[in-house]
């Protein structure tokens, strides 16, 4: 948290990142209800969404100069990239197993960024983030449901959660490529990559879209709620709000999804998964937390302050 954040300021950024957690948990519900592909989806995210963030960025001055930045450019382009593709893995897992399951398995992508970031850019790791993300992982592979897999082979849903986990990949590189560059404009960066994203799936959208329809609204929501309101809420709390704050918040993203999954589509974690569920959330705290992981002497975990 900053140090010239007040307490008021603090309390009004943690509902704004609530909210943003609730609505980017309605993501994968507004892909489904449009009833596009993935590719379409995203497109039309991109779009919607760099309108919208164009329009807020010039509005309140976010913009001013970032033209003149070529390495911010360079690297928003580059990161924007692996974004779009990111997104689209993503809707092709999550129409391929379900909503809830492609959300959890996704959820690998901080730890994707923590060993890119040891072994491309030489961060220091403690040992103790390497066994976090290990018990993560198991978290993923239990939340997979290998059971289903186990029973009989499901080649569209082990595609899926392959895509899932291919847009983890993708996403914990495009956050860390965006962290290097858009440290102090990170939204500037946002606005970047969904131009990218409108313009390098402009042709390769379906035109089945284009007809009049109540999936425009879903589309547009995917855009100026997902890819844009969200956005703004995020950067505008980040700043107020302390890492362990944020990690603990950013839960509340996943479990909205399964709410919805089970609520509207009817699917339901079994044992299995939601032990993956909690090993996941674990791995994730002790990470962010900076726990130490057991040790001979020390029984309980100890939070590292």
């Amino acid at each position: 948290m900053s140090p010239a954040s007040s307490p008021a300021a603090s309390r009004t950024a943690l509902w704004q990142l609530l909210i943003a957690e609730v609505l980017i948990g309605s993501v994968g519900v507004f892909v489904h209800e449009s009833g596009q592909d993935p590719v379409t989806a995203v497109f039309y995210r991109c779009l919607f969404g760099a309108l919208f963030l164009l329009a807020w960025g010039l509005a309140r001055g976010h913009l001013r100069g970032v033209l003149r930045d070529r390495v911010l450019l360079r690297g928003a382009v580059i990161s924007g990239v692996l974004l779009v593709l990111n997104w689209v893995a993503l809707f092709a897992g999550m129409a391929r197993s379900s909503i809830g399951v492609a959300t959890l398995v996704y959820h690998f992508f901080p730890f994707v960024m923590l060993i890119l970031a040891a072994l491309l850019l030489g961060e220091r790791t403690r040992p103790a983030d390497w066994g976090w993300t290990a018990l993560a992982f198991v978290g993923v592979v239990c939340s997979a449901d290998p059971l289903r897999l186990l029973q009989h082979v499901d080649a569209g849903y082990l595609a899926g959660i392959g895509l899932t986990l291919l847009g983890a990949v993708l996403c914990g590189a495009s956050l860390l490529m965006s962290r290097s560059v858009g440290r102090q404009r990170p939204f500037a960066v946002v606005t970047i990559q969904c131009c990218v994203g409108s313009v390098m799936l402009a042709g390769f959208s379906s035109g089945t879209a284009l007809h009049s329809g109540t999936h425009w609204a879903w589309l547009v929501g995917l855009g100026v709620i997902h890819s844009g309101i969200v956005y703004v809420l995020f950067y505008s709390a980040y700043r107020h709000l302390s890492v362990a704050t944020i990690a603990v918040i950013a839960f509340v993203y996943p479990l909205v999804t399964l709410v919805l999954d089970y609520a509207l589509y009817g699917h339901r974690l079994d044992a299995v998964q939601l032990l993956g569920v909690a090993l996941i959330i674990l791995g994730t705290l002790g990470v962010n937390l900076k726990w130490r992981l057991p040790s001979r002497r020390a029984a309980p975990l100890d939070v590292v302050q």
